[in-house]
């Protein structure tokens, strides 16, 4: 197998196992801590989530900018939701369906738009970027919600125990509720990607759209799915993210979320031109851009540098495709 295939097909994992291997070599802090272990799979979670859906976006051929906007607008109106029924049975659960029915409403217009009224999905995208945000600005008078249901921090701070694995203090280490959705996100989300009609027939849509056309695959509708299906899952990260802080700030809540979700898909192997893609990719693409940012933190690089190194990182990845293209 050629280099340029090998790099192409594993070079991500490559990358995160030198990571790896750099913090056992040269040691800080308490990086190998069940804790910090732990820390590293949640911290990936919110963008993790959305970068799934990101991938079936792109192996499309599309690409969705609005993502990081529409966090701010389902956490608002789930916050809102939240609120008004805090005197019901289940007012977490109805905040958790306000946040996924925003997303699956905004992304089914983001895919209409784009395969019915053919538009670009950079301007269809782009558009939501703006107004999805200034949606949530006007839901929040431009500041802060706050929620009135304390039982909305319990998926923000608990979840389920780890068996046999204690802390460094002898404690139990509890991996948090959303990490374990993004876990369970990314099994589904790779079986329906390789083992389902729909899955086959995006990956098909990204390799040449008219041949798919003319398989009578239903481009136009593969397109809405993949759009609403990003929708859904950016809502359960609002949900997350929400339930996190216990509060939804609208002007900063989700910003350059959709920079970092395409970073980690590109980063993972996904073809931006679309046709190629793994979800098991993405996640390690989550997870080692989050590792980046520890390892950075930890060594002291200042945080207007660290932008650059991760700007870095997407280059090389790209360049890394593409001259793997060139050599097959």
């Amino acid at each position: 197998m050629k280099v340029g295939k090998v790099l192409q097909e594993y070079g991500v994992l490559i990358a995160f196992v030198v990571l790896i291997l750099i913090n056992v070599i040269f040691p800080t802090g308490s990086f190998f801590s069940p804790e910090n272990l732990r820390n590293l799979v949640a911290q990936s979670a919110a963008i993790g989530i959305i970068a799934i859906g990101m991938t079936f976006v792109i192996l499309t051929g599309g690409i969705d900018l609005s993502v990081g906007s529409l966090v701010a607008l389902c956490g608002a109106v789930g916050i809102l939701t939240l609120n008004k029924f805090a005197d019901s049975g289940t007012p977490v659960l109805i905040c958790c369906l306000a946040c996924i029915g925003v997303g699956i409403a905004a992304g089914f217009f983001n895919g209409v738009m784009i395969a019915f009224g053919r538009v670009a999905p950079f301007v269809v995208t782009l558009a939501g970027l703006a107004g999805f945000r200034s949606l949530a600005l006007h839901l929040g008078n431009g500041g802060e919600i706050r929620s009135q249901v304390p039982q909305l921090g319990v998926f923000g701070f608990e979840g389920i125990v780890l068996p046999f694995v204690k802390s460094q203090a002898g404690g139990p280490v509890v991996l948090y509720w959303g990490a374990v959705t993004f876990l369970v996100v990314a099994l589904i989300a790779s079986f329906i990607l390789n083992f389902t009609r729909y899955g086959r027939h995006a990956i098909a849509v990204g390799a040449n759209e008219k041949a798919a056309f003319f398989s009578a695959i239903g481009t136009k509708w593969v397109k809405v799915a993949s759009y609403t299906l990003l929708g859904a899952l950016t809502g359960i990260s609002a949900f997350f993210v929400t339930a996190r802080m216990n509060s939804v700030g609208t002007g900063s809540v989700g910003s350059f979320y959709e920079l970092d979700a395409i970073a980690a898909v590109v980063i993972g192997g996904t073809s931006l031109r679309g046709g190629r893609g793994r979800i098991w990719g993405t996640v390690v693409g989550v997870l080692l851009l989050t590792l980046i940012s520890n390892m950075m933190t930890a060594r002291g690089v200042g945080t207007n540098i660290q932008g650059l190194v991760r700007g870095v990182v997407i280059l090389v990845a790209v360049l890394l495709q593409r001259g793997s293209k060139s050599s097959d």
